[in-house]
């Protein structure tokens, strides 16, 4: 068995020469195998080892479990870590039952032992674990990940048992006299992982397929390598489709979005979704389903999504947005007065939503090419006669749209250009009282366009979306 899990170990490089492996030990029988084992291969590749018991308060008899571990760990000369935690009272507080809240006290736990050094956490999750948590999940409805339940290896956390059954580590333990603790907990049906261990797992191993759990694995296996493939296509995807992606807000082009295939839309947004939201957890195939019939119908619309997500249809864009942003209509961002500088002088000022803007002058010479970028632009200087702001839109605002000065509001323009409803509150404009300069990131006023006769130029700046411009181009 041990070159079994070795051969394991190394197929998914789980232990480099170097780590700290943080063990979490409960004392039982598999969490002891887990020990041993690692004790053993400590012998063939050069790590170092701590162990991690954490008491939830639960049992009566977890004291004793931890004294029995720290035992162990004091024969072996091995640092010890023992955590307490009334896992009962902190579910009540958090609203969590006991498995999820005493999952996150491990994990936690696990952390912060191990801190910022190379390394990773170890725990005794086995083969039958792995075909429970595939029965679990696929009665709750999942996809490919879920299904392929545990993984060997993911954010920093291994698994080296899961390649033995429980069977075979009970086996190894008695013919090695190796003594473990029992948890009573685990022989009830309180929890719905062990109804399923006792009742319908036990039962497909006696009566439907004796290599029930040695099946499950291997088919767990081939849903994990499928979904590995498929993310990196999600990826792709979502690549092609996405306009933008800033905080709290994610844009979809939607003629892009229905260039893919069906199964390749719902990863898209569900990537997406949990992008928005900071989390996967609680977004529903329902979910992408109602953002689907959204994007596929005429006109435009809005839902609301958990974690407090709208999404939105305007025109040929989807947008994804957290709740609680400003409104049309309110002003998201504050107003800043442009100082004008002398001409040779230029000035900074830095602003929120934006970051560093450079304001400067300077006398138009004939050799002058006007520069043709999104957040770089010249302005006839001698033009403007009034003071200069940085702001969001108001009524009234309106730009110049041609050699005729022919005027168009600004809400005309937005509607125009298809403009998102809730984006247009949170673009910038740089206006003289009422008259728009520069819709940041679109047009400029045909009114302050640099000619032959311009004399001086107000050149404005925007460094940070300048910067994500040139990522966009060297992407494309």
């Amino acid at each position: 068995m041990l070159k079994k899990i070795l051969d394991y170990v190394k197929k998914y490089q789980m232990i480099e020469e170097g780590d700290t492996i943080v063990a979490g030990i409960s004392g039982g029988a598999d969490s002891v195998c887990l020990l041993f084992v690692l004790l053993e291969f400590m012998k063939e590749i050069s790590f170092s080892l701590e162990v991690v018991h954490i008491n939830h308060g639960i049992r009566k008899e977890a004291g004793e479990d931890a004294g029995f571990v720290e035992a162990i760990c004091k024969e072996k000369e091995l640092p010890f870590y023992l955590i307490e935690e009334n896992i009962k009272e902190r579910a009540k507080a958090s609203g969590r039952s006991e498995e999820e809240e005493g999952r996150e006290v491990r994990y936690q736990a696990f952390r912060q032992v191990l801190g910022e050094r190379k390394g990773k956490i170890a725990v005794a999750h086995n083969s039958n674990d792995r075909a429970e948590t595939m029965l679990f999940h696929l009665f709750r409805g999942t996809g490919l990940a879920g299904a392929s339940g545990i993984p060997p290896v993911n954010d920093g956390i291994i698994r080296p048992l899961l390649c033995v059954k429980r069977s075979e580590i009970e086996l190894w333990l008695s013919e090695r006299n190796l003594r473990f603790c029992i948890d009573c907990t685990n022989e009830q049906d309180i929890y719905t992982r062990n109804r399923i261990r006792h009742h319908i797992l036990d039962y497909a191993q006696r009566e439907v397929c004796s290599g029930a759990i040695d099946h499950m694995n291997r088919t767990a296996e081939q849903f994990r390598e499928a979904e590995e493939y498929l993310e990196k296509q999600t990826m792709e995807a979502v690549k092609r489709c996405m306009c933008s992606c800033e905080e709290n807000k994610i844009m979809i082009s939607l003629s892009d979005f229905f260039a893919e295939d069906a199964y390749m839309q719902s990863r898209v947004l569900y990537h997406c979704l949990g992008l928005a939201a900071g989390s996967k957890k609680d977004l529903t195939a329902t979910h992408i389903a109602s953002m689907k019939e959204l994007f596929s119908k005429k006109g435009n619309g809005q839902i609301s999504l958990p974690y407090q997500l709208k999404v939105y249809k305007n025109y040929d864009l989807g947008m994804i947005q957290r709740d609680g942003l400003e409104e049309e209509g309110q002003k998201p961002f504050d107003e800043y007065e442009v100082p004008l500088p002398k001409v040779g002088e230029s000035l900074q000022l830095k602003v929120q939503g934006l970051g560093d803007v450079e304001i400067r002058a300077f006398f138009r010479e004939d050799s002058q090419i006007i520069p043709q970028k999104t957040y770089t632009k010249w302005f006839d200087y001698d033009k403007i006669t009034k003071s200069v702001m940085l702001r969001t839109k108001r009524a009234g605002d309106f730009l110049t749209i041609n050699q005729k000065m022919g005027r168009k509001l600004l809400q005309d323009y937005f509607v125009n250009e298809k403009i998102p409803r809730e984006e247009r509150a949170q673009t910038y404009l740089l206006a003289e009282a009422s008259h728009v300069i520069w819709v940041l990131g679109h047009r400029i006023s045909e009114y302050y366009k640099v000619t032959e006769n311009t004399n001086k130029i107000l050149e404005v700046k925007i460094f940070e979306n300048m910067s994500k411009e040139e990522r966009s181009h060297s992407n494309g």
